[in-house]
């Protein structure tokens, strides 16, 4: 099983990814499908990375609005843009939710809930301005397609020999850009947003990277190693969305692996402080290099 059971939307190949990987092979399945699959997981990705992205928050946020006003997530092995879809709605709820509470309205009826539905927490003018970047080798037009915003095509060979997406895109220029009366997510960056500036990736040390539901096609340690150190170099954090618990990182690999309900270090095989949704494991690992 790879890519965490992403299916394609064509009729023509197999849902089953074993059968696929079996009769194509990795790199030819992806090919063949990169444009048109999609994940059947984005409900559990969303609600592990609002949850995770909560827990930071509250934890960190005295640390980050005191040290810098930027916050660049990396979506590799973006697929078609779980990652960056969940982070942007992340983001653009969590400054109307603060806007709602600096401006209450008393005649505005209460938003529904889902029950366990998970409610990001409000951002307020500290929030520093989000940013994005992406790749994938396979489906770098669905994801533009999706998200509107360009993806590089690079490999996981290609990020652990040193290169990066060669643009970064803020998600809004002031707090006050963003429309925030956009309750929907309607699968476009640029719909409520404004457009996005643009910079050097190079120029900007990244926060988080999340790899949903395709570290684990790295089937070699040292390959899992190489890109790894590599990236523990770029970034603070790594975020790992799979529907198991593998890869397994190991000691020695640039990163430590984080509890996320005590919120400090644990030990790399630990599994306490896991979240899991929707059949969704969620692990996320601190660079001990930046």
């Amino acid at each position: 099983m790879s890519r965490g059971e992403r299916v394609s939307v064509t009729g023509i190949i197999s849902s089953s990814m074993r059968d696929n990987y079996g009769a194509y092979g990795v790199d030819e399945y992806y090919r063949r499908v990169g444009q048109t699959y999609r994940n059947p997981h984005y409900p559990g990705i969303r609600q592990c990375l609002f949850a995770l992205f909560n827990r930071w928050w509250q934890m960190e946020q005295p640390i980050i609005t005191k040290a810098e006003r930027t916050l660049a997530l990396f979506d590799m092995a973006c697929g078609i843009g779980e990652a960056t879809l969940a982070f942007i709605e992340w983001c653009k709820t969590g400054k109307r939710l603060f806007e709602e509470q600096s401006n209450p309205v008393s005649d505005t009826p209460a938003r529904p809930r889902r029950k366990g539905q998970i409610i990001p927490l409000p951002l307020g003018t500290d929030f520093p301005t989000p940013s994005v970047m992406a790749a994938d080798p396979y489906t770098s037009v669905a994801y533009q397609d999706r998200v509107s915003l360009p993806c590089s095509a690079l490999s996981f060979s290609d990020i652990a020999e040193g290169a990066l997406p060669a643009q970064v895109f803020k998600l809004w220029k002031e707090p006050t850009d963003i429309d925030l009366n956009d309750e929907h997510n309607s699968g476009s960056l640029t719909s409520g947003t404004g457009s996005p500036d643009e910079e050097s990736a190079s120029s900007q040390r990244i926060d988080f990277i999340v790899c949903s539901f395709a570290l684990h096609l790295l089937e070699t340690p040292s390959g899992l190693f190489s890109l790894l150190w590599e990236l523990s170099l770029k970034a603070r954090w790594l975020i790992i969305l799979a529907p198991h618990k593998k890869p397994e990182l190991k000691n020695g690999w640039g990163w430590t692996k984080w509890n996320i309900v005590e919120w400090q270090e644990c030990s790399i095989t630990a599994h306490e402080g896991e979240l899991l949704y929707d059949r969704v494991h969620c692990r996320i690992y601190r660079s001990v290099n930046v």
